[in-house]
């Protein structure tokens, strides 16, 4: 006698299913705000050590679990470890946050593509520890960082508000962007799929930096190599449920939905409810509460959040934060927010 699966509610959301609920998981929801993971954290001598050690990995991805009623693991790693794989100096600084040795026209030819997958097998044996950890009925999220966003912190050797340096170059070096891309696109594709093959059942493409592009550039640096990723990946695994975060997108949402082909799209907390309600009535929405509303907590969060229920009520819906939960939350209000999910 075979035995029913047990239902994913949130893996159902993604995949346009009817759900008994509203799923829920949060951005960064392994972070500092936790005291757990600052004791881990405390631990190592450096962040890539964490995402790179499996059972640590595995350790703080489940320990939001364990204090919340979460529908979803996101495995824990970073955006940046393909660039690290790929043999480009990445390091992290207290205070700072990334720092890289830019990646110039006359470096590029250094990078290692075809290394990178043996540099990030840890990376899939946490996939493999976290998916054997978690409940049957719990999804497990994996993801990379979109090549446009990952470009920015490789030509330009850290976070900025403009991006500046990797659109100059776009610009002046389109050769030599373009072949930036393409090595981006084609790691990318193979670790989604090798994180598919270990256990996630769904992958996010993180596009954290597509504001301030015009809609030629947002074409071309954004739309093009997220759509050339969904169609390899589901070549390489069929339907594969992928769900595509491209923030600072605004205007362009619609055009990024229609021609990637994700089943769900992140919605940043700058998005207005309504201009959202005009997306195509079957594509999924996640998000997308202002962080902030969160650390600040009371009344004004919980009125945010019946509103942001209320619009998507229509369509399937992940709830979510618009961007990444900042250290400074209190844990008691991430315990009353999942309260009002839960009872709306």
């Amino acid at each position: 006698m075979t035995t029913a699966p047990v239902p994913k509610v949130l893996l159902d959301a993604v995949l346009g299913k009817p759900t008994s609920r509203l799923p829920v998981w949060i951005m960064r929801q392994a972070g500092r705000y936790l005291p757990e993971y600052r004791a881990v954290r405390a631990k190592t001598t450096n962040f890539l050590e964490l995402c790179y050690t499996p059972e640590l990995a595995t350790e703080v991805t489940l320990q939001p679990l364990r204090r919340f009623d979460l529908d979803a693991a996101i495995l824990f790693s970073d955006i940046l470890v393909v660039p690290d794989a790929m043999g480009q100096s990445v390091r992290f600084e207290t205070g700072e946050g990334p720092v890289l040795d830019p990646v110039t026209h006359q470096t590029l030819a250094a990078l290692k593509p075809e290394k990178a997958l043996e540099k990030l097998s840890p990376v899939f044996e946490s996939v493999r520890r976290i998916r054997a950890a978690i409940r049957p009925e719990t999804t497990l999220i994996g993801f990379c960082g979109s090549p446009w966003t990952v470009a920015t912190y490789m030509i330009g050797g850290h976070g900025s508000a403009d991006q500046a340096a990797a659109r100059i170059f776009a610009l002046t070096e389109p050769a030599a962007f373009k072949s930036l891309i393409d090595m981006l696109v084609d790691v990318s594709v193979d670790y989604l799929e090798a994180q598919f093959r270990a256990g996630a059942d769904v992958v996010q493409l993180f596009e954290s930096w597509a504001l301030n592009l015009d809609e030629v550039a947002f074409s071309e640096y954004v739309i093009g190599p997220n759509r050339r990723i969904v169609e390899a990946l589901r070549k390489r695994v069929p339907n594969a449920p992928i769900i595509g975060f491209p923030r600072g997108a605004a205007g362009n949402l619609p055009a990024y939905a229609a021609a990637t082909g994700v089943n769900v799209i992140g919605l940043d907390y700058a998005v207005p409810l309504a201009f959202a309600q005009s997306l195509p009535k079957t594509l999924g929405v996640q998000g997308n509460l202002d962080p902030l509303r969160l650390l600040a907590g009371g009344d004004q969060m919980d009125a945010r959040v019946c509103d942001i229920i209320a619009a998507f009520r229509d369509r399937p819906h992940i709830f979510n934060l618009g961007h990444g939960i900042v250290p400074q939350t209190p844990i008691d209000h991430v315990e009353r927010l999942l309260r009002v999910i839960r009872e709306s």
